[in-house]
């Protein structure tokens, strides 16, 4: 009987010990994601906090800037710098040109280095692979190398202080090109072939075949290069001379004066120029996270 009955508790323990093995990594999983997320919620905080301090910058009295401790919440709020920034400088004006800059650039840097991916993903031709990384290799090039060449060109052709010497030398980039020839790679190449087969040519294939294919692709290296040029800002600084062609940053950089700078002002038209990227960004989430992956590019 003792046997028995030792047998039988060992027995009825059985199911308590599983459960107990199985809280074991159960409580060590629910710690480490606990952990994760403090970790990520940090990180999100110490990138929101410039942010932050811009917008309640921007919403502070021409005093309350320079209150000693610093203040988060503005006391009192100040709404009307938006309306002041708007009045004392061409904000409007200087976020169309941006617009207008942004929107030509984005278009034919996408059409330039989509047509450049397609060719070098595609097209077989000698020298192919040496060419290909000869274009990259001018990723290591900074564009302050060639800011004063580029000048000497535009002057040579009249460009300065226009949109076309605004435009013109954001056409093309290496980046994109690579960018979208990973995507073109990672195509099947068999539907290129069956459209070969049935007679069409290079161009058909490319604009009815690949380009709707590689449509989130195409986009999210669009947002990048709409990003990149509309905070361009040592380009127009060079470039542009006159006040209706400046663009958004150039502008907002003219707002700090020689012996005081109003900072309050400064940050309100800085937030008015951040909205717009925000929003694009958000709309286009998903699009740049499928483009990413169709990419194969692993940052």
């Amino acid at each position: 009987m003792p046997n028995g009955t030792a047998t039988g508790g060992a027995v009825l323990d059985l199911p308590v010990r599983r459960e107990r093995a199985q809280r074991g990594p159960s409580v060590r999983r629910n710690v480490t994601r606990a952990l994760l997320w403090l970790v990520l919620a940090a990180g999100a905080a110490v990138m929101l906090f410039p942010f932050a301090w811009m917008i309640s910058t921007s919403l502070k009295p021409d005093l309350g800037i320079f209150a000693t401790p610093p203040q988060l919440i503005p006391h009192p709020f100040e709404p009307s710098n938006y309306s002041r920034v708007v009045h004392v400088f061409p904000v409007w004006r200087f976020l169309i040109n941006s617009v207008i800059v942004g929107g030509i650039s984005t278009t034919l840097q996408v059409a330039t280095s989509a047509m450049a991916a397609y060719a070098f993903a595609r097209m077989r031709f000698r020298g192919n692979n040496a060419l290909f990384l000869l274009y990259l290799a001018t990723l290591m090039v900074p564009f302050q190398v060639t800011i004063v060449p580029l000048f000497i060109e535009m002057k040579y052709l009249g460009l300065i202080d226009s949109y076309p010497g605004l435009i013109l030398p954001s056409i093309v980039s290496a980046f994109g090109t690579f960018f979208l020839r990973q995507a073109f790679l990672s195509l099947p190449k068999e539907l290129e072939e069956a459209a070969f087969m049935d007679g069409a040519s290079y161009w058909t294939v490319f604009t009815r075949i690949v380009l709707p294919l590689a449509k989130p692709t195409l986009a999210t290296f669009g947002i990048f290069a709409f990003m990149a040029s509309w905070n361009s800002y040592l380009w127009p600084l060079v470039i542009i001379s006159s006040t209706k062609l400046m663009t958004l940053p150039v502008g907002l950089a003219s707002l700090q004066g020689e012996h005081f700078t109003a900072w309050n002002l400064v940050m309100a038209g800085t937030t008015i120029s951040v909205i717009p990227i925000i929003l694009v960004y958000l709309l286009a989430q998903k699009q740049i996270v499928r483009g990413v992956v169709l990419s194969g590019v692993k940052g």
